[in-house]
């Protein structure tokens, strides 16, 4: 089982910046996405950025040219750097990977607890 640990969260000014952290831990088999998803109230979760192991991105259109993930595959610990933060920003952040077995055929989705970002206007 995986688990993993988020850490970063916090509040902020608008125009702030915030580095959030997630390590992966326990018996793994092999991580190719790692990724942030954020959650405001009343809204759906969404996709903020992800990562594959070989380094490929993508970034929500919100974010682009403010937020950058990257990925340390010997610690199994992806980043998410928030520059110019928004207020609209403001959500629970939540850490994603996704365990793959390749030959094996079966894969499986965790998720962190959480880190609240505020952003104050």
């Amino acid at each position: 089982q995986v688990q993993l640990v988020e850490s970063g969260g916090g509040l902020v000014q608008a125009g702030g910046s915030l580095r959030l952290s997630c390590a992966a831990s326990g018996s793994i088999f092999s991580i190719n996405h790692m990724g942030w998803y954020r959650q405001a109230p009343g809204k759906q979760r969404e996709l903020v950025a992800a990562i594959t192991s070989g380094g490929s991105t993508n970034y929500a259109d919100s974010v682009k040219g403010r937020f950058t993930i990257s990925r340390d595959n010997a610690k199994n610990t992806v980043y998410l750097q928030m520059n110019s933060l928004k207020p609209e920003d403001t959500a629970v952040y939540y850490c994603n990977a996704i365990e793959d077995s390749g030959s094996y055929g079966w894969e499986y989705d965790y998720w962190g607890q959480g880190t609240q970002v505020t952003v104050s206007s």
